[in-house]
């Protein structure tokens, strides 16, 4: 079953130096969806080691959780997530977080 559109929720704005938490979920999909997250149509990678600039953040494809441990200006942008299973994918609307 393709996944639905997932709903996402990423802060308006965040204080510079402070966590972020983006969320990411649908459950319509089967099998269970993976997520993967994009800013500035980029996408982000979960592996620590290609990380862009200086950005410090964890992503978990199973869960849909993006965490900013300590946001910086560059961290500012338009985010969004898409849910991908066997059978398709789905993507949220695209959402600003300022920082």
């Amino acid at each position: 079953v393709k996944p639905m559109t997932p709903r996402c929720t990423v802060p308006k704005a965040v204080p510079v130096g402070k966590s972020a938490f983006l969320h990411c979920h649908e459950n319509e999909g089967f099998p269970k969806s993976t997520y993967s997250w994009y800013r500035n149509s980029e996408p982000l990678s979960p592996d620590t080691k290609v990380k862009p600039h200086n950005s410090s953040y964890t992503l978990n494809p199973a869960t849909g959780t993006l965490v900013f441990h300590a946001v910086h200006k560059g961290d500012t942008g338009r985010y969004f997530c898409i849910a991908t299973n066997d059978a398709g994918f789905a993507k949220c609307e695209e959402q600003e977080m300022e920082v």
